[in-house]
């Protein structure tokens, strides 16, 4: 059957193909006779009780010479016969918030959005983790910088971030007794107003952070392990780190056990689960990436399974 395929994603023509997640969906839903339009960022909005979206016709190609050509904009009605690809890139702020509202009336109107627009908004990253505590390093969360302190001279070095972050940004790693740690704790928690994640610091990173991908809650048979270079201890790729595949091995698998049948139960089609060593680190639900990577390693079509997870849930 062949479908209407909505995008809202970043600026397409500011992508770098050879790594793009969504671009590589883009081909796969091409490639299956779908119909590909582009929502431009800001372009949903709501009209009379109904979500539209300022959308053009698309089409792509595998060229970094000129990936994409598009047709004129005009305004679409959501409906039955849509799937709609939610693959804005954090921040989660209140624009995405807002977008994802508008997506669950969409949704209401019979469109499949992937991932749900519920879960987007109830599984913040880093917290949603949490929510599969035998899995995780020790972590506290908190908007005490005292508290967050304590927690660095309890485990001797930890990781420390915001929750609302991507690519590595503003990710500390401090010890005890590190004389800046005062001052990153109030950056990190706007002087005790916001809150902030503190992690057991995993040595086993030097061997890299894994991206496990999830395709309706069962995990991709490969991790890419992203190897931090030089005298960078993050091993995110726009942080500088090597991307490199694996197999999963039977600890990776358990992890995915755990998470997968509840990702799976809340609609969210496409989900990325960052591990280093034995832990579970974050459960990435908003545009998990490393398609690419891992197709070009090992010559899979993980945008094909992810499709043919979208034609069974069409089919009921």
């Amino acid at each position: 059957m062949s479908l209407d395929v909505l995008v809202v994603m970043d600026p397409i023509e500011s992508i770098k193909i050879a790594k793009d997640t969504s671009f590589a969906l883009l081909l796969e839903a091409q490639r299956r006779g779908h119909r590909l339009h582009y929502v431009r960022p800001g372009g949903l909005s709501v009209r009379d009780g109904l979500a539209v979206a300022r959308t053009a016709p698309l089409r792509v190609r595998d060229d970094k010479d000129g990936w994409f050509e598009l047709d004129d904009w005009a305004e679409t009605a959501f409906g039955p016969g849509q799937v709609v690809l939610m693959r804005k890139d954090p921040p989660v702020d209140a624009e995405f918030i807002h977008d994802t509202q508008i997506l669950g009336m969409a949704a209401q109107a019979g469109a499949l959005v992937v991932n749900d627009p519920q879960g987007l908004r109830d599984y913040n990253e880093k917290l949603a983790a949490l929510l599969f505590p035998q899995c995780c390093p020790p972590t506290l969360v908190s908007r005490d910088p005292a508290a967050l302190k304590a927690f660095v001279a309890e485990y001797g070095e930890a990781v420390l971030k915001p929750l609302d972050g991507m690519g590595g940004r503003s990710i500390f790693r401090a010890a005890a007794g590190e004389p800046n740690l005062n001052v990153i704790l109030e950056t990190l928690t706007g002087g005790g107003h916001g809150l902030a994640l503190a992690q057991r610091y995993l040595p086993e990173i030097r061997d890299g952070d894994k991206r496990i991908l999830l395709v309706d809650g069962e995990p991709v048979d490969y991790a890419l392990a992203r190897i931090p270079q030089g005298d960078e201890f993050r091993g995110n790729l726009a942080a500088g780190g090597r991307g490199e595949g694996r197999p999963l091995s039977e600890r990776d698998r358990w992890i995915a056990a755990q998470v997968g049948p509840e990702m799976r139960r809340r609609g969210m089609l496409f989900v990325g689960l960052d591990v280093i060593g034995d832990s579970l680190t974050e459960v990435n639900v908003t545009s998990p990436t490393c398609v690419r990577e891992l197709d070009a390693q090992y010559g899979l079509n993980i945008a094909g399974l992810l499709f043919d997870a979208i034609d069974r849930r069409l089919a009921g």
